[in-house]
C-alpha cells in the first residue's frame, strides 16, 4: 500500500494499493482535452499536431525529449485569470512553476504579476522587462544579496517569513532610503490533504509565522514599530495541487480573524490578504479541477463573507496560480528506445528521458497519462509503464498507463500536463542533457530554453 496521500485528483486523500490504475480508455487513439493543451489535435493521418503543427515535424526539427508548449492556451489560462478575478483583486503567477523570459513577456502582456522565490527567478524577471513593483518576493532563506536586489529593484512586495528576515530587510530598506511593502507569511493549521511535501500550512514545516503559537501577531508587532517597512497584509498558502476550497475557507476565516487583532491591538486595517496558489489541474481524465471564474467567485465569497463577520472592510484579495496555468499548456514529447514484455504484470517502455526532465512521480508519487502521438493504431491497449534511460529503478515517468500493442521503437510518445515542475526541476542526472522548452503559435514553433549541450556540462567542470 503506498503511504502517500493521492498527489491528484479528487481521491486525494485516498490511500490508494501499488500499481492502482483505472481500466483502459474505449479509444487509445482520443487526445483527452480534460488533460491535453487547447490546440492539440488529430491530423487526418493519425498524428498529434499542436498550434497546427505535426509532432513529428518538432521531433525532427528540435529533437526530443522537448517540452512543447501551447503558447496560446498559455495566454488564455492568463487571460481566465486575471478576467475572473477582476481589477478588485491580483493575480500573481507563480514563477516557481517555470520560468523563462518569454514567459514573462507574455505575463506581462496579458496583465498578470510575477511571484518569485529566488534571486535567480528575480534575474529572469527583471531582465525581460516586468515592471519591478509588480514582482513579490517569496522564500524561507532569502540572503541579504537577494533581499538587497529585491529593494533596490523597487519589488512591489516582500513576503517576511522569519524575525530574522523582519530585521534584515528592514536594515537594507533603510539604508537604501526605502520604505518596502511587505506582508507576512503566516501558517493557519490547515491541512490541505496533499501529498505531505507539497502541504505548506501545518505547523510542523519550514515556512511562516505560526498563528496558534502566537508567533504571527508579535511579527506583526515588529513590523509596525520599523519605519522602513509598510506593511500591507497577510500572506497564507496552504498547499498544492488542491480541488477543494474548503481548506481556503478555514484558512481565510484564521486570517481574517489575524486581521481583527491587528485592528484591535494596533488600530490598523491591513488593506491586503494573499491566499496563495496550489489550485489543481487534471494529469489523468480522473481528475476534475474548477475553473478559474468558480474559485475567484468562491474565494471571494469567503474573505467577503468572514471580513464583514469581523466587522472589517473586505481587504483586496491576492492569490498565485502557477501550475494552473503553465501545467496543462505543456506536453512532453519522447522517442520510444526499447519495449520489455513482463509475461502476466506489464510492458516496460523506455524513452529517452525519464527522471531528469519529469521527476514528479519519482518524487510524489504523481500520476500521469500517456498516448502515441506519431501515427493512430487500432491494436489492442497493452498496459504499460514509462520508464526512463537512467540507472535508477524508480526512473518512471509514468508508472501505469495503456498503450497500443504494436507499439515500437522510434515512436513518438507524449505525457500531458508537463508544463508546471518538469522544466523547473529538471537536472543532469546520469550527464543528460536538460531538454529545450519549445513555445508553438499559430502554425509557427522556436525555441524559448535551448537545449543543453556536452559543452554546457564540460564547461562548468573546472577540475
Amino acid at each position: 500500500m503506498s503511504r502517500s496521500a493521492h498527489p491528484a485528483g479528487p481521491r486525494y486523500a485516498d490511500v490508494l494499493p501499488e500499481g492502482h490504475y483505472s481500466a483502459p480508455p474505449a479509444d487509445l487513439n482520443t487526445l483527452d482535452p480534460r488533460v491535453w493543451a487547447r490546440t492539440v489535435a488529430r491530423t487526418p493521418d493519425g498524428a498529434a499536431q499542436v498550434g497546427g503543427l505535426d509532432v513529428r515535424h518538432l521531433a525532427e526539427e528540435f529533437g526530443t525529449p522537448a517540452y512543447i508548449v501551447d503558447e496560446a492556451d498559455f495566454r488564455a489560462r492568463c487571460r481566465a485569470w486575471r478576467e475572473a478575478f477582476g481589477e478588485g483583486a491580483d493575480v500573481f503567477y507563480a514563477g516557481k512553476a517555470f520560468l523563462s523570459r518569454a514567459v514573462v513577456r507574455w505575463l506581462h502582456e496579458e496583465g498578470l504579476n510575477l511571484d518569485v522565490c529566488t534571486g535567480g527567478e528575480l534575474a529572469v524577471a527583471l531582465s525581460a522587462g516586468m515592471p519591478a513593483e509588480r514582482i513579490a518576493l517569496h522564500g524561507n532563506n532569502k540572503s541579504a544579496e537577494e533581499i538587497e536586489r529585491a529593494v533596490t529593484a523597487g519589488v512591489g512586495r516582500i513576503v517576511l517569513d522569519s524575525f530574522q528576515e523582519i530585521v534584515r530587510v528592514a536594515d537594507i530598506a533603510r539604508r537604501h532610503g526605502k520604505r518596502q511593502r511587505v506582508q507576512i507569511r503566516v501558517t493557519v493549521g490547515v491541512e490541505a490533504h496533499t501529498h505531505e511535501f507539497i502541504a505548506t500550512a501545518h505547523e510542523d514545516q519550514k515556512f511562516g509565522f505560526s498563528l496558534s503559537g502566537g508567533d504571527a501577531a508579535e511579527a506583526v508587532r515588529r513590523v509596525l514599530t520599523l519605519p522602513s517597512l509598510e506593511l500591507i497584509g497577510i500572506h497564507s498558502h496552504i498547499g498544492s495541487q488542491i480541488f477543494d476550497t474548503s481548506g481556503f475557507e478555514v484558512a481565510a476565516h484564521r486570517v481574517v480573524g489575524l486581521l481583527k487583532q491587528v485592528r484591535d491591538e494596533h488600530g490598523v486595517e491591513l488593506p491586503e490578504i494573499d491566499l496563495g496558489g496550489g489550485l489543481g489541474i487534471a494529469y489523468t481524465p480522473d481528475d476534475d479541477p474548477r475553473e478559474p471564474h468558480e474559485i475567484a467567485k468562491a474565494l471571494g465569497e469567503i474573505v467577503t463573507r468572514e471580513s464583514a463577520s469581523a466587522g472589517l472592510t473586505a481587504p483586496r484579495l491576492s492569490v498565485e496560480p502557477g501550475r494552473a496555468i503553465v501545467g496543462p499548456t505543456a506536453f512532453t514529447l519522447y522517442e520510444v528506445g526499447t519495449i520489455k514484455p513482463l509475461d502476466g504484470l506489464r510492458t516496460y517502455v523506455s524513452v529517452d528521458g525519464g527522471m531528469s526532465d519529469n521527476i514528479r512521480t519519482a518524487l510524489y508519487d504523481a500520476e500521469y497519462t500517456v498516448a502515441l502521438v506519431s501515427r493512430a493504431s487500432d491494436a489492442e491497449p497493452m498496459l504499460s509503464r514509462v520508464v526512463g534511460k537512467h540507472c535508477e529503478s524508480g526512473d518512471i515517468v509514468v508508472r501505469d498507463a495503456f498503450l497500443p500493442a504494436d507499439l515500437a521503437p522510434g515512436d513518438l510518445i507524449a505525457v500531458p500536463a508537463t508544463g508546471a515542475y518538469c522544466r523547473s526541476m529538471a537536472s543532469n542526472y546520469n550527464h543528460v542533457l536538460r531538454p529545450p522548452v519549445v513555445a508553438v503559435a499559430d502554425g509557427e514553433a522556436r525555441v524559448i530554453v535551448r537545449r543543453e549541450t556536452e559543452e554546457d556540462l564540460l564547461r562548468l567542470d573546472v577540475g
